[in-house]
C-alpha cells in the first residue's frame, strides 16, 4: 500500500472512491505508525482495532453526499468526550467515562469520520508547551528534543506524523495554534461559540474553543463545514454563519518590534521578515500600526483575575486531589484563588478588556491582523527547568485572541534551517472568519 507519509482527506477520498484502498487498510497502517512512534507520547488511548472496528464496519459503501468524511481517521484531544472512552484531561484520577460523545465528535462520526483514540495534552489544557503531562512529554514531530507545543500536543503530532488526517484540539490561550506552528500544520480556531462545547472539559469555559489541526486550509474548512452549528443543549453555543471566503481590504502588521526569544530567536526574526514579504505578494494593502494593546490584553489572561475561571471549574478537584495534579499545573490553577482577585478587580479587568475589544474591532474593520504564531521555541529540557517563563513566552502573541472574541488561523509560511517550520497567525473580529480563510488560502497558493 502506497499510503502517503502525511494523510490528507483529498487523497483518502480519491482512493476510497477508486477502491484502491479501504478504511480497514488505512487503519492497519495507522496502527503500525502508532506502535513505531510510541516514544513521542502522542496517545493516552492509542488506536486499537477492537475499539475502532465498529466505526468502519458501520460505514457501508462510500457516500460522500451524506457522509462527507467517509472513512477519514481523526484524533481527539483527551479533554473532549468520546463515548466509551475515558476522558482524563491529562489527569488519571480525574478520569470519567462519558455516556455520550461531545457534540463536535458526534457530528464528525455521523459524517463518516473514524475516531482513532484520545491524545495527550498539557494537563487540564493548562500550558502551551506539551510537557505538562503524567502520560509523558509529547515530542516535537520534526526535532524530538524540542517542545511540541501545547496544550493540544498529541493531536498536532498525530497529524504531523501521519497517524490521522486531522485532529481535534481545544484553544483558550493558543493551544490550537502553537502546536500547529511548531509542527508545520494548519491550526484553525473558529469564533467562540461557532463549534459547540458540550462534552468538553472546561479550562476557561467562557473563552474555550474546539479547534482542528490539518495539513491544509481546505481540510480545515471541510471539518468546519461538518461541526459548525448551533447546539441547543450547549449554553455557550452560538449560531455563527461563516460567509463566503474573500480577501480582506487590509493586512495589519505590528509597528512595535516583535520580542523574539530563545536559542532560535535570530532564525525566527528572519522568518518573520520573509513572511511579511509573502503577505505583500497577496496584493492586499499592508498597514503598519502600533498594536501594543494586544499584548496588554494578553497579559490579563494569566496576570489578572480572569484565571479565577479555571479555579471555579477545577478548584474543588485540585483541593481534594492535590497530589494527583501535575505540580506546575497545580501552581497555575491555585493562582486563580488569590485573595486579591476580588469581584471588583474582575470587573475592572472585564471593563478594560471591553475597551481593548472595541479598539480591536475598529482597527480590524474588514481587515486581518498578523502576528508570528510563536516568536521562538525551546528544548524540552529547558522548559522542564524553567516552566513558567518559557510557557509565557510561547503565548505572547496568542493569549489576546479569545479574550477579545477573535477568530484565528495559524498557517505555515517559511521553512527555516534544519527543516524547522515557521508560521503566522491571521486574526479577525468574530464576524470575519471568511477574511482569515480567504487570506490563508491566498498565502498557501503563493508558497
Amino acid at each position: 500500500m502506497n499510503i502517503p507519509e502525511k494523510l490528507n482527506i483529498a487523497w483518502l477520498k480519491e482512493n476510497y472512491i477508486k477502491k484502491d484502498i479501504t478504511p480497514k487498510e488505512v487503519i492497519a497502517q495507522i496502527m503500525e505508525r502508532s506502535d513505531r512512534n510510541k516514544r513521542y507520547n502522542i496517545w493516552i488511548e492509542a488506536p486499537k482495532i477492537e475499539r475502532i472496528s465498529k466505526y468502519f464496519d458501520a460505514l457501508g459503501e462510500p457516500d460522500y453526499a451524506s457522509k462527507p468524511l467517509w472513512g477519514i481517521p481523526f484524533a481527539i484531544k483527551d479533554n473532549i468526550d468520546l463515548k466509551g472512552y475515558n476522558t482524563t484531561a491529562g489527569c488519571p484520577d480525574y478520569a470519567y467515562t462519558p455516556k455520550n460523545s461531545a457534540t463536535v465528535v458526534k457530528r464528525l462520526i455521523d459524517a463518516g469520520a473514524i475516531p482513532m483514540g484520545k491524545t495527550n495534552l498539557d494537563q487540564f489544557a493548562t500550558g502551551l508547551v506539551g510537557t505538562r503531562s503524567p502520560y509523558g512529554e509529547v515530542h516535537n514531530s520534526i526535532h524530538e528534543e524540542l517542545i511540541s507545543g501545547g496544550s493540544s500536543a498529541g493531536s498536532a503530532v498525530a497529524v504531523a506524523l501521519g497517524e490521522v488526517a486531522f485532529a481535534l484540539g481545544t484553544d483558550t490561550a493558543g493551544s490550537g495554534r502553537v502546536p500547529a506552528s511548531l509542527n508545520n500544520l494548519v491550526g484553525y480556531k473558529p469564533t467562540i461559540g461557532a463549534w459547540p462545547l458540550e462534552g468538553v472539559v472546561p479550562a476557561c469555559a467562557s473563552l474555550d474553543c474546539v479547534t482542528v489541526f490539518t495539513n491544509s486550509v481546505w481540510e480545515a474548512e471541510m471539518v468546519d463545514s461538518v461541526v459548525r452549528g448551533f447546539d441547543k443543549g450547549d449554553m455557550w453555543s452560538k449560531d455563527v454563519i461563516r460567509k463566503d471566503n474573500r480577501l480582506p481590504e487590509k493586512i495589519i502588521i505590528p509597528q512595535n518590534p516583535i520580542n523574539f526569544h530563545g536559542p532560535y530567536a535570530t532564525m525566527y526574526e528572519n522568518a518573520w521578515s520573509d513572511s511579511i514579504e509573502i503577505l505583500k505578494r497577496t496584493g492586499v494593502k499592508i498597514e503598519i500600526i502600533n498594536t501594543d494593546f494586544y499584548q496588554k490584553a494578553a497579559s490579563l489572561l494569566y496576570g489578572g483575575p480572569c484565571v479565577a475561571e479555571r479555579w471555579s471549574d477545577l478548584g474543588a478537584f485540585v483541593t481534594a486531589n492535590a497530589d494527583s495534579v501535575f505540580p506546575i499545573t497545580r501552581t497555575i490553577l491555585e493562582s486563580g484563588n488569590r485573595p486579591d482577585y476580588t469581584a471588583e478587580s474582575l470587573y475592572k479587568t472585564l471593563h478594560q478588556l471591553k475597551k481593548y475589544k472595541l479598539m480591536s474591532d475598529r482597527l480590524l474593520e474588514q481587515g486581518v491582523l498578523v502576528f508570528p504564531t510563536c516568536a521562538g521555541t525551546y528544548a524540552r529540557d529547558v522548559v522542564r527547568k524553567n516552566p513558567i517563563d518559557t510557557n509565557s513566552d510561547m503565548g505572547r502573541y496568542t493569549n489576546h485572541c479569545n479574550l477579545l472574541d477573535m477568530c484565528a488561523i495559524a498557517i505555515p509560511t517559511v521553512t527555516m534551517k534544519d527543516d524547522m517550520p515557521f508560521g503566522v497567525t491571521l486574526f479577525a473580529s468574530a464576524e470575519n472568519e471568511h477574511l482569515i480563510m480567504g487570506l490563508s488560502s491566498k498565502v498557501a497558493g503563493l508558497q
